[in-house]
């Protein structure tokens, strides 16, 4: 389910960041993120997503970040170490899994991955995930 089909869209009203790789849902919490079908996700990209979210939140965010896979696009699983090194705003993030196919890249990149990354079937328990995270409860 994308996003802004879902309840939550209307209960977050969040910012519609549209890149051209992808769509992006910038909430208090936790930022959605829609890669579009057929895309690689590099390092690149990562960057100019990263400058979009500094100058959307004004401040050190804390963040956790949301892939909502449902879309079939390509991600080079070492981006969540150096995404890590780099930007450590993002506190957790999570894989919602809608195929086999985006499992097994889903479990690849958990190996890499420095922080949470957790895996999620569905968009309402990465988002009931998100918004219990400890560090990010006090966010207004």
């Amino acid at each position: 389910m994308k996003f802004e089909d879902s309840p939550f869209y209307m209960v977050e009203s969040p910012h519609k960041l549209l890149l051209p790789f992808g769509t992006f849902y910038l909430t208090k919490r936790y930022v959605v993120a829609e890669v579009y079908e057929g895309e690689h996700f590099d390092w690149k990209k990562v960057e100019i997503l990263i400058c979009e979210l500094l100058d959307h939140y004004n401040t050190k965010p804390k963040l956790a970040y949301i892939t909502n896979r449902v879309n079939d696009y390509s991600v080079n699983p070492q981006i969540w170490v150096k995404w890590r090194s780099h930007y450590s705003f993002i506190v957790a993030s999570a894989i919602v899994i809608y195929n086999n196919n985006t499992l097994m890249n889903a479990s690849i990149e958990s190996v890499f991955a420095s922080n949470n990354l957790n895996r999620f079937s569905c968009l309402k328990d990465a988002i009931a995930w998100a918004n219990n995270i400890e560090a990010l409860k006090t966010r207004n």
